[in-house]
């Protein structure tokens, strides 16, 4: 039966230990911690809970160990209000997990051990997808099921959001068309050889054909708190920052690809959706930990349309 489009999220999903360092280790190093928690986290999992604070219908396609950390994992998605039947329980296999650490100005290292992430069934999301709806997938699942993904929600008629990161130099870019591209400054230098105020001063021909070697729709940086750029075949636009002093820029990336995601399968525009994904993007940051510090829809809508 048809259904109002929503987010389908492909991804990854851990459970995240932080820990509050003076500086961040460097190799050969040991760091004695200021604090430490566990919360949940992964950048699929992370992406789907934005999704679901921003007010959008959302769907996680996932997987996690079939262990009490997987089913902890079930009870908070459900809580959140994202739909989780697409979460796949992987015998023998752990919850995915990462360490975080956090230094005092909100920089952060992570390491993470995919456990049942690596068995992550794409195929799925044949089943889930539906015409209208926007697909939102990040890298940090097994690339040949980022490749799977992407096809199968060509196929099935739904717009697809990649978040490039991590970036994986291996990925196929050209295969498939990808409607929007979201990475951030350091991530645009290593799949676009450019900075991104080099790729500003590019000639119309010369962005419209970057964009189609590539098949990409949109091209979307983020540059912390320095405006976001939107890159089209047909323009080029800058939208501000929201101003804010960060405490953990954890999850960041994330709330801003999932506030973005969201807006778009509501029909929001594009000037509109991104200046609400950097303002649940800057919002996030205040909190500590990635999803622990998402906003709700309420304190975007508090902000205010963006400003002239």
């Amino acid at each position: 039966m048809k259904r109002p489009p929503q987010v389908i999220v492909v991804g990854t999903l851990n459970v995240d230990y932080i820990w509050q360092v003076p500086v961040l280790p460097q190799p050969g190093q040991t760091i004695i911690a200021d604090a430490a928690e566990r919360q949940f986290g992964g950048k699929g999992a992370n992406q789907a809970v934005a999704v679901a604070r921003q007010g959008f219908p959302v769907t996680l396609v996932g997987a996690v160990g079939n262990d009490a950390d997987g089913q902890r994992y079930r009870e908070h998605l459900l809580h959140e209000g994202v739909a989780a039947e697409f979460v796949t329980s992987v015998a023998g296999a752990a919850t995915g997990a990462a360490h975080v650490y956090v230094d005092p100005r909100g920089e952060n290292l992570i390491v993470v051990n995919r456990g049942a992430n690596a068995q992550l069934d794409a195929t799925v999301v044949a089943r889930v997808v539906q015409p209208g709806d926007v697909m939102l997938l990040q890298l940090e699942c097994a690339l040949p099921a980022a490749v799977a993904a992407l096809r199968f929600a060509a196929l099935q008629g739904a717009r697809s959001v990649l978040n490039a990161s991590p970036v994986n130099r291996n990925f196929p870019w050209g295969r498939q068309a990808i409607e929007a591209v979201v990475v951030n400054q350091h991530e645009c230098r290593e799949i676009f050889a450019q900075e991104p105020l080099r790729l500003e001063r590019l000639s119309y021909v010369e962005r419209g054909a970057l964009l189609a070697e590539r098949k990409i729709g949109h091209l979307i940086v983020t540059q912390g708190s320095s405006p976001t750029l939107h890159f089209s075949a047909a323009a080029v636009a800058r939208v501000p920052t929201y101003p804010v002093e960060p405490r953990d820029t954890v999850g960041a990336g994330d709330t801003f690809a999932g506030a973005l995601a969201g807006s778009l399968a509501a029909g929001v525009d594009w000037p509109a959706a991104l200046w609400r994904a950097n303002v649940a993007a800057a919002l996030s940051t205040l909190g500590l930990g990635a999803q622990a510090a998402m906003p709700r829809r309420a304190e975007v809508d508090a902000v205010g349309p963006r400003p002239d």
